[in-house]
């Protein structure tokens, strides 16, 4: 009976490895990496859907990139300590709400003109501390290659998505400036820039637009 119990509590500390590692987070590339691909495999299945109904495609795109991203991280990033500390819990609800929503509309629009002419994800960086990027190179309609790279941070030992840079420009710094323009027009009114929230994501569409026009050939 002894000699039972000392084998399987041996194989136990033999599989304990194997199941630490069943159960290991996933690393910032793998996140990126499989995100990528259940994004373009969703879009693919059901592109002609979702060009009728976009809509939808925000539900669908919230379902697959919103447990990823950090929503309440960047959203004080956005709105800086100067105004968040001024915040009450409700307009801070409100305003990552209608972020969330206004990313995935400013991400979906970009979409479903995307042609799968190739995404490729670079190789993983060092993840030994609590930030890292993950870069990946896109190539447009016009042929151009464009650069994305996510910043992500490590909260709760999981990475959740903090940043994006494309094509040279920094989102979060140009939703930070918009966010701080905002105000200034609504004369420092808090809950008409939070309403008004969808109109600045659709100026940083432009925006990035236009720099990629700059960029094609």
């Amino acid at each position: 009976m002894i000699s039972t119990l000392r084998r399987g509590l041996l194989v136990l500390l033999a599989a304990l490895p194997l199941m630490a590692n069943a159960v290991a987070a996933p690393t910032a590339h793998d996140i990126i990496d499989r995100t990528t691909k259940e994004l373009l495999a969703d879009l693919a299945a059901n592109k002609e859907q979702y060009k009728q109904s976009p809509s939808a495609f925000y539900d669908a795109l919230n379902g697959i990139v919103g447990p990823v991203v950090d929503a309440d991280g960047i959203s004080r990033s956005i709105m800086t300590v100067k105004y968040s500390r001024k915040a009450t819990p409700a307009q801070m609800q409100r305003f990552q709400e209608n972020f969330k929503r206004s990313l995935m509309q400013f991400y979906g629009n970009a979409l479903l003109e995307y042609n799968n002419q190739g995404i490729v994800v670079s190789p993983a960086k060092d993840e030994s501390g609590n930030r890292t990027s993950v870069d990946m190179q896109v190539k447009g309609n016009n042929g151009s290659v464009y650069p994305v790279s996510y910043t992500l941070e490590k909260i709760n030992g999981e990475w959740k998505v903090r940043n994006v840079i494309i094509n040279g420009i920094n989102i979060g710094k140009l939703f930070r400036d918009q966010f701080a323009d905002a105000m200034q027009r609504n004369g420092n009114d808090l809950d008409k820039t939070i309403d008004g929230w969808a109109g600045e994501v659709a100026k940083a569409k432009e925006v990035t637009e236009e720099a990629a026009e700059k960029q094609a050939p």
